[in-house]
Order: C-alpha cells, then sequence, then structure tokens
C-alpha cells in the first residue's frame, strides 16, 4: 500500500500498517509427522481437485505452489513462528519462509529439521541448531500456540482459514473480521473505511 489513488480502485494505498499472523490448525488430527499430500486429500476429501483453483490463483500472483508434496502437522511450525517473533522476526517473514519450503521446495515442515533448517538458513535465528531443535523437540511454547488459536475461536468464532481481523491500532472500536479468501478491492474497501473512521 504505497500509494492512494481513488480513481483506481485497484491501486495500492498510502498508510501505515503491520501484519501479524495467529496460528490455526485446520486438522490437529493430521499425523504429527505429516502425510503425503495427495494420500491425505484422498483420504479426507476424496482427491486433491479442491486446489486447483488455489494454485491457478496463487500462479497469477507469483505463489506456484509448485512442489507441494506434504500435509503436515503445524504445531512445530507455529512454534517456530513464535520462537523467531520473540527474536524480533516479524510472523509475516517466519511464515514466508515455511511457505516457502513446504509449497515451492517439497520439504516436510512437520519435522524438526527441516524446521531448523528454516530457522538457521532462512531466518537467522540467533540460536544454535542444538538449542531451535531442542524447543521443537520439548514442545516448548506448543500450550501458548494453542492458547492463541482458542483465544481466536472464542474471540472471532474463527473456525477456518483464511480469517482477517483488521483494525486501527489507536481504535477502540470493533475490527472487521472477515472469513475465508477476500477479492483485494473488498479489502481495500475496508482501509479506506479505517483511514477515515473515528476513533
Amino acid at each position: 500500500m504505497n500509494s492512494f489513488n481513488r480513481d483506481n480502485p485497484m491501486a495500492p494505498l498510502t498508510t501505515d500498517h503491520d501484519v501479524e499472523w495467529r496460528p490455526y490448525q485446520i486438522d490437529p488430527g493430521t499425523n504429527i509427522n505429516g502425510e503425503e499430500f495427495e494420500a491425505y486429500n484422498i483420504r479426507r476429501w476424496g482427491s486433491s481437485a479442491w486446489t486447483n483453483r488455489l494454485r491457478a490463483m496463487g500462479k497469477h500472483h507469483g505463489a506456484v505452489f509448485e512442489n507441494w508434496k506434504w500435509w503436515p502437522h503445524t504445531l512445530r511450525c507455529h512454534q517456530l513462528v513464535l520462537l523467531a517473533e520473540r527474536h524480533g522476526i516479524s510472523t509475516h517473514d517466519a511464515n514466508a519462509a515455511i511457505f516457502k519450503a513446504m509449497y515451492e521446495e517439497g520439504q516436510n515442515v512437520s519435522l524438526v529439521e527441516p524446521l531448523v533448517d528454516i530457522a538457521v538458513t532462512e531466518l537467522k535465528l540467533p540460536l544454535s541448531r542444538e538449542v531451535i531443535a531442542a524447543y521443537l523437540n520439548t514442545n516448548e511454547g506448543g500450550d501458548e500456540v494453542r492458547d492463541q488459536i482458542q483465544r481466536g475461536r472464542s474471540g472471532f468464532d474463527i473456525s477456518g482459514v483464511p480469517y482477517f481481523v483488521i483494525q486501527r491500532t489507536d481504535s477502540t472500536k470493533k475490527p472487521y473480521a472477515l472469513s475465508g479468501a477476500q477479492d483485494p478491492a473488498t479489502l481495500r474497501k475496508v482501509f479506506e473505511n479505517l483511514m477515515v473512521e473515528d476513533k
């Protein structure tokens, strides 16, 4: 959102903003070590055809899902995002690194070793591989992840992702809450409303 042009509904907006990702697990019953992508989709939905539209939309925006081989159990991923955040790394950057490894590089991010590699090589986390591995293996941070998920469910009735909670940082008003993938024009309208609303 770098410039603002009301005559162009898709032009970027000029406003300071922060993006924070919070955890959610689509299927906590997934094998803790992840499951092969096609096998999981066949077992749960009959096929992976539901991803065709997702892949088509992603390709348009540079996310080609070129090597999506695993359906992950995401608890350790969320633990790593939490650990990275504690060391000053944004949740956006941490999730982006995990998504790249999972969707484009074919890594099984359910496992500790790939996540340690991400932490060290991509996120440059200022901790040793041994410390990061111990953190993930001992489930440290797991309770906090589950607590954040529960707060999302109870506070916003979140039952799926993506789910957007959008609010001015200087406002006491109830935030906008949008469930599911959103058209850019819809998100733009929300930001426009926030820019002009009273505190």
